[in-house]
């Protein structure tokens, strides 16, 4: 008996030993653990960060429907009604079928006035428009398609132009057309491109002639975040400007000339009908034909350039990067320093790494990224450094963990600047991080604590 109680205290005293010899490996096991823990927090603040953007686009669409959405202007051009004869079964039947003209030309002159409108700590911007469409209109290209003149209505033609939003048209529209002008009606009478548009029934008997239609057209246009053409004409010009200092062309064709200063731009578009997938006479259009067209528009986007919510989610792809190099450190100061620090300590510097990205995320939307990134990091900085100065209560380590941080927030940021050479800055720097963590842990006997 006196043996087996014996064996029993060896036994209690080689335990202790065998966990103190191992105490480096399991202490790397539980910080391990606890950086897969963090990443809870961390994918609850990506959500956040995808749920404010989602909750600023509801906000900029909410303002756009009531003051106007984004406009595209299609036309002006004619659509031509004429007797299609379908073979039956029984008999002949007669359908009325449309065929659309686009002018030979088209000229639009436009000048944007903006505006900021608010919504909660959203802004949405808006616009005023006075456009001028002018151009003419012939049968050149009917004859051309070999279009029986006197099978088309010419007394009953349809003058269409489509917009986005009808809710945008600011005072009565017409057209002057040759001689003679008309006023538009609102909707498209089941003609043309898109359901959504006004019209105008006039004569023009004229084409049999193979005269040319001048037309002018005014419009005062309101709209929300961006403008778009239609390049309908045979040659296609489009001179816009604005009081707005950061424009985005967008569309299919890009600006010949532009200018854009501190307070507005100006841009000339100019587009052939050879540049695009479509004829200047559709007779039996399909939907094909009609997404041809809706594809060739071009314009310019006055979007506020608001991209927080983008550099706030690449900044939180980094995360686990300054989560495991700010526990590498934290863990090689306590081995240097023949400290002991907590788990639970580990987890505290976690969460105030985790609670960067809301800081970020929240300061972002009322002073910008930038400025809140540096502030944001100024405090995750000090608020870990001053807690490690108190656990280990010695300067230099805590210096060397609040350099560290700082030094990567500063790689962080500029990562998130670069474009074309972001990926070979982050592998870069990724290795180099690498090498340094490699050499100073060869320095540590692993099997040993002393």
């Amino acid at each position: 008996m006196e043996n087996l109680n014996k064996e029993t205290n060896e036994g209690e005293k080689q335990l202790p030993g065998c966990l103190t010899r191992f105490s480096k490996t399991i202490k790397v096991v539980v910080i391990a653990a606890l950086v897969l823990l963090l990443m809870i927090p961390m994918f609850m603040i990506q959500d956040l960060i995808r749920e404010r953007k989602s909750t600023q686009e509801t906000a900029i669409m909410e303002v756009s429907e009531k003051w106007s959405l984004a406009q595209t202007i299609s036309g002006p051009y004619l659509s031509l009604q004429y007797p299609d004869v379908v073979e039956g079964i029984e008999k002949q039947k007669i359908s009325i079928e449309n065929l659309l003209l686009f002018p030979d030309d088209l000229q639009i002159t436009g000048n944007l006035t903006t505006q900021i409108l608010q919504r909660s700590s959203y802004e949405v911007n808006v616009y005023q428009s006075e456009l001028t469409l002018k151009g003419s209109f012939s049968a050149e290209e009917l004859i051309k398609n070999r279009i029986d003149m006197s099978q088309l209505e010419l007394s009953k033609a349809a003058i269409c132009l489509n917009l986005t939003d009808m809710r945008g048209i600011s005072e009565q529209m017409h057209i002057t057309l040759g001689d003679s002008t008309y006023v538009f009606e609102p909707g498209m009478d089941n003609r043309g491109i898109s359901n959504t548009g006004v019209h105008a029934i006039a004569d023009l008997s004229a084409l049999k002639t193979n005269q040319k239609l001048p037309y002018e057209i005014k419009i005062k246009l309101k709209g929300s975040q961006s403008i778009h053409f239609i390049p309908l004409g045979r040659t296609t010009r489009v001179n816009l400007q604005a009081n707005w200092n950061t424009p985005s062309f967008t569309g299919n064709y890009l600006p010949a000339q532009r200018d854009v200063t501190e307070k507005d731009f100006s841009a000339e578009w100019q587009v052939l009908n050879l540049n695009r997938n479509y004829s200047q006479v559709m007779n039996k259009y399909t939907q094909a034909n009609i997404r041809d067209i809706e594809n060739s528009s071009f314009g310019v986007n006055l979007k506020i350039p608001v991209e927080q919510y983008q550099q706030s989610t690449r900044t939180a792809k980094y995360a686990i990067l300054i989560i495991l190099l700010t526990f590498t450190v934290t863990f090689f100061c306590e081995i240097v320093n023949k400290t002991q620090i907590h788990a639970f300590q580990y987890l505290l510097v976690g969460l105030a790494l985790c609670l960067f990205y809301s800081l970020l995320l929240s300061f972002s939307e009322h002073i910008g990224f930038n400025p809140a990134y540096l502030l944001s990091a100024a405090l995750t900085v000090l608020l870990i450094g001053g807690y490690m100065l108190g656990i280990i209560r010695k300067k230099k380590p805590a210096l060397i963990l609040s350099g560290l941080l700082s030094t990567l927030y500063a790689y962080i940021f500029i990562l998130i600047q670069l474009e074309t050479y972001a990926l070979l800055a982050g592998s870069l720097g990724l290795f180099a991080i690498l090498a340094l963590v490699m050499y100073y842990s060869k320095q540590i006997d692993w099997s040993n604590d002393r």
